[in-house]
């Protein structure tokens, strides 16, 4: 059977050659984590520096060597601090040589995305301050089956919660072992975790509505908190939601395919009027396509009740459906994802202007939320295995 051509929109390309030009990292290495073609990446770049040329004035040769020492020395100190900010409470006084000893054993087999080790040992050693060959005296010890085991599944959870960006709590890392084959209880990956001190963000307890009640019209609720499809394209759920940065209020517009939990469209500006949420209904029926008579559901705030949003949809082909005002279980889906976005990003970090928090937003939904996360809704599936289950399924029949 014939490999199905992936899509991928305008924002993902514009994200990945980014990935490559402002972090100067290998085109194979970026194009490996993102799980396309080296060849597809490098046609990207190649045509983002054609059309941006000229952007910047060369550097001269001794300007060059300066930017190569510093970003050295920058990577060094970024490295250290990663390294002692996981730690955590090694180089408190009392803490036995053993411990340190174990977790720069576990710390040993980290991964650059390019394959190499991220740490050096007798850089770890000299950062906890140890010594290199008391660590290897302490490592030719012999361990028993049941600590070797322990450490074995230590070193990928903690992998794969830093792969999450320090998201995803025991459930999800046990869901993540088991997809890799790993017998272990759900109990013993919290166990774990807790001896490793890794510890989930956490959301906060506060949300501002942005709704606005709209005029009590005749628009039915056709999905009555059934948040489930048959397929791509047939139900959709939309919301609104606002990100700080110094500069004031983004504001984020979503469109939800419920069949497979990801964001199809959506949209971003320093308003929420009717243009933001017309905006990502139509990047969604660009990105994907949208069975005839599909439903939209979202709440009844006055933009999503407008006459200029009812002739969007209608211009596409969709039958709009709403909620009861101020009820947010009848648009639970799209607080969930604000919930997930806010938790797992937007509060654990600071964005100095909108344009900072656009690209960070993007980049969390194309290439993480989309592509990587377990969702619990699917059965602990990323919404791109769902969407690829379902083609393989059509292609099948």
């Amino acid at each position: 059977m014939a490999e199905r051509r992936r899509k991928f929109s305008a924002e993902f390309r514009e994200e990945a050659v980014k990935s490559v030009i402002e972090t100067s990292r290998p085109i194979a290495a970026v194009a490996r984590e993102l799980g396309i073609l080296e060849g597809t990446l490098g046609c990207w770049v190649a045509a983002y520096r054609k059309d941006h040329a000229g952007d910047e004035p060369p550097l001269t040769v001794p300007e060059r060597a300066r930017l190569r020492e510093l970003e050295k020395e920058n990577r060094k100190l970024r490295l250290k601090a990663e390294f002692l900010g996981k730690s955590g409470f090694l180089l408190r006084p009392g803490i036995s040589v053993s411990s340190k000893y174990e977790f720069i054993d576990v710390e040993k087999d980290t991964r650059t995305p390019a394959g190499a080790r991220k740490y050096r040992i007798d850089a770890m050693c000299h950062w906890l301050e140890t010594s290199r060959s008391g660590y290897y005296e302490w490592r030719s010890r012999p361990a028993s089956a049941t600590s070797r085991r322990r450490a074995h599944l230590t070193r990928m959870i903690i992998a794969m919660f830093d792969g999450s960006d320090g998201t995803y709590g025991h459930r999800r890392v046990h869901a993540h072992l088991s997809r890799q084959g790993e017998t272990c209880g759900i109990e013993l990956a919290r166990s774990l975790m807790r001896q490793a001190h890794l510890v989930a963000c956490q959301p906060r307890p506060w949300r501002h509505s942005l709704t606005d009640a709209g005029p009590t019209g005749p628009i039915p609720d056709l999905v009555n908190r059934d948040f489930t499809a048959s397929a791509p394209g047939v139900k959709m759920i939309g919301d609104i939601s606002y990100i700080p940065t110094w500069q004031g209020w983004l504001y984020l517009a979503t469109v939800i395919d419920c069949h497979t939990k990801a964001i199809i469209g959506y949209a971003m500006d320093d308003h929420y009027r009717t243009p933001l949420i017309s905006a990502a209904i139509i990047n969604a029926a660009r990105n994907t396509p949208l069975a005839p008579d599909a439903i939209f559901h979202t709440d009844r705030g006055s933009n999503y009740t407008s006459e200029e949003f009812a002739k969007t949809l209608t211009e596409l082909g969709l039958r709009h459906s709403v909620g009861q005002t101020g009820i947010c279980y009848d648009n639970a889906m799209a607080e969930s994802f604000f919930a997930a976005l806010k938790n797992e990003r937007v509060h654990r970090t600071s964005y100095p202007t909108r344009e900072h928090a656009r690209r960070d937003i993007t980049r969390y939904i194309e290439f993480h939320y989309n592509t990587r996360r377990l969702h619990s809704g699917l059965g602990y599936r990323t919404p791109q295995e769902v969407h690829n289950e379902y083609l393989n399924r059509n292609d099948a029949a």
